[in-house]
């Protein structure tokens, strides 16, 4: 496939840097009107449920726990918020300001990659070792002088991690259906088009080097989570899910790893919060060195296999 840095097109493209601004300012737009979205629909449900005032709305977010039916809400809210922020903005610049059509994210067609049933296996295979890495990544100590940083990011972490494990304490049939398109399949979706279809190429274009363009956009990806512990981990999904997409020439293959990833942790909660399995995949400690080794030998292996199959002698890979 081409490196990202070609850009075909019937009128002049705007500069690289010039582009990733205008890109900038319709994700800006997309989260307001996302945080809009999302304060209507918090006052509606609080207002139903004899909440009005704007600390019982913020203590919604933060203790959600507290509210008998919050899980519906915010799921809704995550749904919502997500869209505006990732995928509408980019489906907007593309049409409005590119002048072109989702077809343009790739390449070469979906039926045209090689072991496209691989890229589900390699991302679980991946998943023992980027526990450790997990692992260790939660156990880093900065210096004193750093102590109150240090304390202001483990409150965030706090904060996310709240979240995460109450939107993926649920245990009926309907609510994993619901958790696996807004945890899984929307995020999956959104996130790689912007990070990889927008934001990977545009930097491939402006520096000249596909791989910086890689990993300054794994970097981007895990900052803007916010999740300080996890930033090591992510920004490695971020790069595995960039290099599958310039193998592939195809936006549906990152977005497929990406799916897979959030849905199969889903899974493997739901299964585990039924006792219908006994590991507990968000449990990194339960991964031993062993596990973790095998994991990057065969991660490495499907990787360089994924890249041979899907090589085009006429354009080998820089």
């Amino acid at each position: 496939m081409e490196d990202f840095r070609s850009n075909p097109s019937s009128k002049p493209p705007l500069h690289p840097f010039r582009s990733l601004l205008v890109l900038l300012g319709f994700v800006l737009l997309g989260m307001s009107l996302g945080g809009l979205l999302a304060g209507l629909f918090l006052g509606a449900w609080a207002s139903t449920n004899g909440s009005k005032t704007a600390a019982d709305m913020a203590d919604i977010l933060t203790n959600p726990a507290d509210y008998p039916g919050s899980w519906n809400l915010l799921m809704l809210i995550q749904a919502v918020s997500h869209l505006c922020s990732f995928l509408l903005p980019c489906l907007l610049f593309q049409r409005w300001i590119e002048h072109r059509t989702w077809s343009d994210f790739n390449d070469r067609r979906l039926s045209a990659v090689h072991s496209v049933g691989l890229v589900a296996l390699l991302t679980i295979t991946f998943m023992p070792l980027n526990g450790l890495i997990i692992e260790w990544n939660q156990n880093i100590d900065l210096p004193d002088s750093f102590a109150g940083l240090e304390e202001w990011m483990k409150q965030k972490e706090d904060q996310m991690a709240g979240l995460t494990n109450f939107l993926t304490n649920f245990t009926s049939p309907i609510e994993l259906v619901m958790a696996l398109i807004v945890i899984g399949l929307i995020p999956g979706i959104g996130e790689e088009v912007l990070f990889r279809g927008m934001l990977q190429r545009k930097l491939a274009q402006w520096t000249g080097n596909v791989h910086v363009a890689i990993w300054l956009s794994a970097l981007i990806f895990s900052a803007i989570h916010v999740q300080f512990y996890g930033f090591v981990p992510r920004a490695l999904l971020g790069a595995l899910f960039g290099y599958l997409y310039l193998w592939s020439g195809n936006i549906w293959v990152p977005i497929l790893a990406h799916a897979v990833n959030n849905s199969f942790t889903v899974l493997m909660v739901w299964l585990f919060h039924r006792r219908m399995i006994s590991v507990d995949i968000e449990n990194t400690e339960s991964v031993p060195l062993t596990g973790a080794l095998i994991s990057l030998l065969l991660t490495i292996g499907f990787l360089a296999f994924f890249r041979k199959s899907n090589q085009s002698p006429s354009q080998p890979y820089v």
